[in-house]
């Protein structure tokens, strides 16, 4: 085996495997009992979107994946935070 073959194998195997991390995550996002485990299915979700887009950067051989990456993170982060100060205090803007 060449060492592409093994590299196509992988990133395939890869995005297969965020792929079904994102539907869990997704069904916990809808189905939570609690508001907090739909804030951790998010967060979840948006943690796997953003390694499929480094995944597809690494298997298109481009960079420009791995930026958007990063803006996804930034986001996800950002309503992290939001998410987790509404549910403990009940208001996002004091």
């Amino acid at each position: 085996m060449t060492t592409g073959l093994i590299l196509w194998l992988a990133l395939t195997w890869a995005q297969i495997a965020l792929a079904l991390a994102a539907c869990f995550s997704c069904l916990r996002l809808f189905k939570g009992p609690r508001a907090q485990d739909r804030v951790i299915g998010l967060d979840t979700l948006y943690f796997c979107a953003m390694l499929m887009l480094v995944v597809t950067g690494a298997r298109l051989g481009t960079p420009f994946f791995y930026e958007a990456s990063m803006v996804v993170g930034v986001v996800g982060f950002v309503a992290t935070v939001t998410a987790a100060k509404f549910l403990i205090r009940g208001e996002v803007i004091e």
